[in-house]
């Protein structure tokens, strides 16, 4: 039964995001700021932000600690995984900068699109707007390399979500599908730019997000045999969430906005969090 939800779970995070990443495209939603219109794919970034935090602070964290491992050992576990998404990020702007010989503050805006190669989970070649030069010159294979390594740590996660409670990995799996929307809305600009046609380009992300199912199976396998490291695993999965969140997506959202701008961003962010209680309420099993 767990191995059934975790499939299908994270065939729709890693499918269905991009599926409807590219309705919302369709529907007019942009990567970009576009004079007179609403940036739209600014407001799912908040969105995504709300849903991380609440996943990781109310759902993941909690969960770990009602486990008999140590809290100080878990929270250790998190203040690791924080460290070490941030030295993945250093060591790839390193060797990102000494690859292409880019300015460091040119990078350094590339960078914050592009987003970590978590092997464990969270390698974001994230939001698109990095990703023009590469697709250039790599043919998009880099976004598509990228994508793939991200969506198997995806899977891992919502897995171990999975194995601890039906109702965390149904969270766990709406919120990773909440935050690859606009991450997929750059990679089908950059993927359509490099494609014979947009059908081709959607196929590409697709083959991508579907890996996502393999780090569900792979992280399923493990959980099996190392049940004893499952808070742990949260623990980490915790530490992702609230990298992803902050260090990725909210510092795209700090620019200078009108009161109804931050108003509405406020309301999107705080609509994330308000989508993860109310799923938990709904699918919580008693």
């Amino acid at each position: 039964m767990n191995l059934i939800a975790i499939v299908t779970a994270t065939l729709c995070a890693g499918i269905g995001s991009v599926l409807l990443a590219d309705l919302l495209m369709r529907l007019g939603v942009r990567e970009r700021a576009v004079a007179g219109e609403p940036v739209a794919a600014q407001h799912l970034l908040s969105f995504a932000a709300g849903a991380l935090l609440a996943t990781a602070f109310m759902h993941l964290l909690p969960e770990a600690i009602e486990s008999e491992a140590g809290a100080k050992e878990l929270f250790a576990v998190l203040l690791g995984g924080l460290v070490f998404f941030f030295l993945l990020d250093k060591a790839e702007l390193w060797h990102h900068g000494h690859e292409h010989g880019a300015p460091a503050a040119g990078h350094a805006h590339n960078h914050a699109d592009r987003h970590h190669g978590h092997a464990h989970s969270h390698a974001h070649a994230h939001h698109g707007h990095g990703h023009r030069a590469e697709a250039s010159s790599g043919g998009g294979w880099t976004v598509l390399t990228g994508d793939s390594v991200h969506c198997f740590g995806d899977g891992i996660l919502i897995a171990s979500a999975f194995m601890a409670d039906l109702r965390l990995g149904v969270v766990a799996a709406l919120s990773v599908m909440a935050h690859e929307v606009p991450h997929h809305i750059g990679d089908l600009v950059v993927l359509q730019q490099t494609s014979r046609s947009r059908r081709v380009a959607l196929v590409k992300v697709c083959l991508a997000g579907s890996v996502t199912m393999l780090g569900g199976i792979t992280g399923w396998w493990l959980v099996e045999r190392l049940e004893g490291w499952l808070p742990y695993l949260l623990a980490l999965a915790s530490s992702s969430f609230v990298y992803v969140a902050l260090a990725d997506l909210v510092p795209q959202l700090q620019k200078r906005l009108g009161a109804r701008a931050t108003a509405t961003q406020i309301a999107w962010l705080l609509g994330g969090i308000a989508m993860v209680m109310l799923v938990s309420s709904l699918a919580h099993v008693h």
